[in-house]
């Protein structure tokens, strides 16, 4: 049975194995519910980034990066854990060293590049507001802009060494990498965050204090921005409406990253949280793989256009034409 300190690393629903049946089941079906909302959702971002050009934009770009990650963890990794967890405890495929490292590294990938793409896009948009019209041209060229995704893949692959102590049960030495790799993720996810929110903060204080700059600006990336979409509202709604956009968006990625993080410190520095709670900060970061694609998406409306214009509208055949009188 696995310990406290190497809980989260040997549990592969993010339980303890002697958890009730029923609490394994829900965890199950709310697995699914992400998998298959998740999907829906990077699928239909990515098609329509591919199916439109005026959605085919830098910003968009790293966004299509972010959900084709997440469709590892939202498409490949949480269906397994769906339907392991209604394995039973002792099951071989539960403890099977092999597959483990498998879940494992598709969680992992998915999950760093998700973040880094996070990172990418608030630097966009940050040098979008912040900077001149020509820095943002010379910086994202079309082979700049590739050598950023690309980057973030490889920065993905670099922690695939420590998978196998994260992953591996029962020894003092897999408890005590496990811990530092925990260590390594927290002060990871806290300083993509630390520069995330300088980004959108900057952005806050550069549209708070001059509405004019970004109405001036002539970019089609402005209409991926988290910002009201024309006709603009007046000068003092817009900049109440930006910064509540902005805003909004920090603090669902501070809800779904921040537990982690503090759960992790927690239990290097002092002693391993509760389960429940170290079950609860895990299932928060993984939510945001589904949450992701509506994050970006839902202030932008290109891209609602693009979706009413290839979603079925519910309405019923149009009446036949009513034959005209004779005169």
């Amino acid at each position: 049975m696995p310990n406290a300190s190497s809980w989260s690393a040997s549990s592969p629903l993010l339980l303890l194995w002697e958890d009730s049946s029923g609490t394994r089941i829900f965890l199950s079906l709310l697995y699914a519910v992400l998998a298959i909302s998740g999907t829906l959702s990077n699928v239909m971002v990515i098609y329509l980034v591919f199916s439109f050009k005026k959605l085919q934009t830098t910003s968009n770009a790293f966004i299509v990066n972010g959900c084709a990650a997440d469709l590892s963890v939202c498409a490949l990794w949480m269906p397994q854990e769906a339907v392991l967890g209604l394995l039973p405890p002792n099951s071989s495929s539960l403890r099977s060293a092999e597959y483990r490292l498998l879940r494992g590294g598709l969680l992992g990938l998915g999950l760093t590049v998700s973040l880094a793409s996070h990172l990418l896009v608030a630097f966009n948009r940050y040098v979008l507001i912040t900077k001149l019209p020509s820095v943002y041209q010379a910086l994202y060229q079309r082979r700049h802009t590739g050598c950023m995704i690309g980057l973030s893949w490889a920065l993905a692959l670099l922690p695939v060494p420590l998978l196998p102590g994260l992953w591996t049960l029962g020894s003092a030495q897999s408890d005590g990498s496990s811990r530092y790799t925990a260590l390594l993720l927290a002060l990871a996810v806290l300083g993509q965050t630390a520069l995330l929110l300088h980004c959108y903060l900057g952005i806050v204080r550069r549209v708070r204090g001059s509405a004019k700059r970004v109405s001036v600006l002539n970019f089609p990336l402005l209409h991926q921005l988290p910002f009201p979409a024309a006709p603009p509202p007046p000068r003092r709604a817009q900049r109440r409406l930006s910064s509540v956009s902005v805003l909004l968006l920090c603090c669902v990625f501070l809800l779904g990253t921040q537990p982690l993080v503090w759960v992790s410190l927690l239990g290097f520095f002092l002693r391993p949280a509760p389960p429940a709670l170290q079950a609860a900060s895990w299932l928060l970061l993984c939510s945001l793989s589904a949450l992701n694609p509506l994050l970006y998406t839902w202030r932008s409306e290109e891209f609602r256009r693009a979706a009413r214009s290839v979603l079925p509208r519910g309405e019923g055949p149009a009446a036949a034409p009513r034959p005209s009188a004779a005169a």
